[in-house]
């Protein structure tokens, strides 16, 4: 009797610890993972480049949701194929911060919502599986959509398993991406220079303008196809929809501002050029005609530093960005060359006749005088070829102007620009020469 107890006990012990065993889960809940996790093998494998990929696209989170729910198979390049086999162009526009989603389609496509082993991998048949981006993974005798696996079951873990892959795997939805932006910047993008010569007195070009094929850039300058002020005559650059509309610069408009909102940190600046102003739909306009921007944005700490003095004028908000509009289009690295080259740099900006200084400092572009000056502090936010979205860490404003003779028997009188009202990218601009 003693030895069918003792037997009894330890059935009921056998019982007991494999109930415990199935009650507990492999996830610690909450959309956490546990230190066994697929998810956390790849940030700790030597699949670094693709690691930082998933971080820098911000899927994290969504792979652990996707893990708490069912097993997953991830396909990962080597590094060699997204460090150096990997096409410097199509790399740079995965990482540019409006691509985001593109990047998120990319890496989803070599995750697999089940779990699939190499002995599922060498089945000769063809066979497909929608991965985590919704697209079709095509599988036959060892090969991923052509992409030879070279170290299937690599990495296994219970809830997920890494098969190494010889190169990246592009969905058609990326490439058509890629291939429409490339297309884009091939008949839209210039290289950063003045505009063409205009004689001051006539106002108009000095020699007799070829014809303008589609793309090119206009040969006016910007300021004649700015809304004009309310004592000048009619802009004579062609409306929206005229022979030289080329761009669809409202699309390209609201690109930017959705990557400054998506970028984080210049919430400000959107607001004014979208709510409190027209400027976005004047910036429209004018790429649409054909125009470039380059725009320096002041990030929220900085535009919280502005005073109700400074904003309660009325159009002080038009003013204010108008100086931070620079009509040529310049990129982080033309900037920091020509202030390399040149020491200081004066930028036209939209708010005639002030310009915008540019030097060289502690390794980065600053702009400014003295304590009014601002660094290039987010670079090439935005770059299509038509604007450019530069980051900075202060709002500008211009140096006021101090007259030379001073009489002794009264005050010195600072003169300042006055602003306009309603819509005025057009300020006196009949007398710039944009001659270089």
């Amino acid at each position: 009797m003693a030895g069918v107890s003792n037997l009894l006990f330890s059935l009921l012990l056998l019982t007991a610890s494999s109930v415990i065993t199935t009650a507990l889960p492999d996830k610690t809940g909450s959309g956490q993972i546990n230190s066994n996790s697929v998810l956390v093998a790849l940030l700790d494998s030597h699949y670094t480049e693709l690691a930082e990929l998933v971080e820098k696209a911000l899927l994290l989170q969504t792979l652990e949701e996707a893990v708490g729910q069912h097993n997953i198979t991830i396909f990962a390049p080597r590094n060699e194929a997204l460090e150096r086999n990997l096409d410097p162009e199509f790399k740079s526009f995965l990482l540019q911060p409006k691509n985001l989603k593109s990047l998120q389609t990319l890496l989803m496509f070599h995750i697999l919502p089940k779990r699939i082993t190499s002995p599922q991998l060498s089945a000769s048949s063809v066979v497909s599986h929608r991965s985590l981006s919704n697209d079709h993974l095509h599988f036959t005798t060892g090969k991923v959509n052509s992409a030879v696996i070279t170290k299937p079951d690599d990495v296994t873990r219970p809830d997920g398993i890494i098969h190494g892959i010889e190169r990246l795997l592009i969905p058609r939805s990326v490439q058509e991406d890629f291939n429409r932006r490339r297309n884009l910047r091939s008949i839209s993008a210039v290289l950063p220079e003045g505009a063409p010569e205009v004689d001051p007195r006539t106002h108009r070009l000095k020699k007799k303008p070829a014809p303008v094929p589609a793309g090119a850039p206009p040969v006016l300058p910007v300021y004649d196809a700015m809304s004009p002020g309310p004592s000048l005559a009619p802009a004579p650059a062609p409306g929206p929809g005229g022979p030289r509309h080329h761009f669809n610069g409202e699309a390209q408009v609201k690109d930017f501002i959705h990557t400054l909102l998506h970028y984080g940190g210049y919430n400000e600046m959107a607001d004014i050029l979208v709510n409190l102003t027209s400027l976005a739909t004047e910036m429209g306009r004018l790429v649409s005609e054909g125009y470039v921007l380059t725009v320096l944005a002041p990030n929220d700490e900085a535009m919280a530093k502005l005073t109700t003095d400074q904003l309660s004028e009325p159009g002080a908000p038009e003013q204010i960005m108008y100086y931070h509009i620079i009509p040529e289009y310049q990129t982080e690295e033309s900037m920091y060359n020509s202030v390399r080259r040149f020491g200081k740099i004066r930028y036209d900006s939209l708010r005639f006749p002030h310009k915008v200084e540019a030097q060289e400092a502690d390794g980065s572009v600053k702009f400014g005088h003295g304590d009014g000056s601002a660094y290039l502090f987010d670079p090439d936010i935005y770059t299509d070829g038509r604007i450019s979205v530069q980051g900075i860490d202060g709002v500008l404003f211009p140096e006021e102007e101090i007259p030379v003779e001073k009489k002794s028997a009264g005050p010195v009188v600072k003169k300042t620009a006055k602003p306009r009202r309603g819509n005025q990218f057009l300020i006196n601009f009949k007398h710039l020469n944009f001659g270089r």
